[in-house]
């Protein structure tokens, strides 16, 4: 199974979105396999954004990422790199439709709720920002009545 990073940024956890963003990807199927709320240093956002560096909006974006808490989750499924970015949609705010996680509540370019890997090597690189190997929840180890159970 592939595996992603979502964030929900602080202005999704500022706002209480928190909830539906991770309620919209479990509702699609997708496992969620680690979950941690995080307050960001500096080192591990500048870590994050490391293939920005130089780039005119890297410091605003840093900054950002360091005023409040996210969470950071790990997601699992077929395919799951390709359906977290079409479930996030464009970052511009005029671009992203309506039913995506950005058209939906993204308020600017800056405050768009969410972020999600973009390829498998981002994802690996990502992932090793927040988790270890050993954080990740096993599904296949689970028993199903343990998991049902009431």
């Amino acid at each position: 199974m592939e595996k992603t990073l979502v964030i929900i940024k602080p202005d999704g956890i500022k706002r209480g979105l928190a909830g539906e963003v991770i309620s919209r990807f479990e509702k699609r199927g997708l496992k969620i396999i680690g979950l941690k709320m995080v307050w960001l240093s500096m080192e591990k956002a500048q870590q994050l954004y490391a293939p920005h560096k130089g780039k005119e909006f890297y410091q605003g974006l840093v900054s950002y990422m360091t005023s409040g808490p996210v969470v950071a989750m790990a997601v699992a499924g077929r395919g799951s790199i390709r359906i977290v970015r079409n479930m996030i949609g464009a970052l511009r705010l005029g671009e992203s439709m309506p039913g995506s996680i950005r058209g939906d509540y993204s308020m600017d370019l800056r405050h768009n709720v969410i972020h999600g890997s973009d390829s498998p090597e981002n994802a690996e690189r990502e992932l090793a920002v927040f988790f270890s190997d050993g954080d990740f929840m096993d599904y296949s180890t689970c028993d199903e009545a343990v998991l049902y159970s009431e």
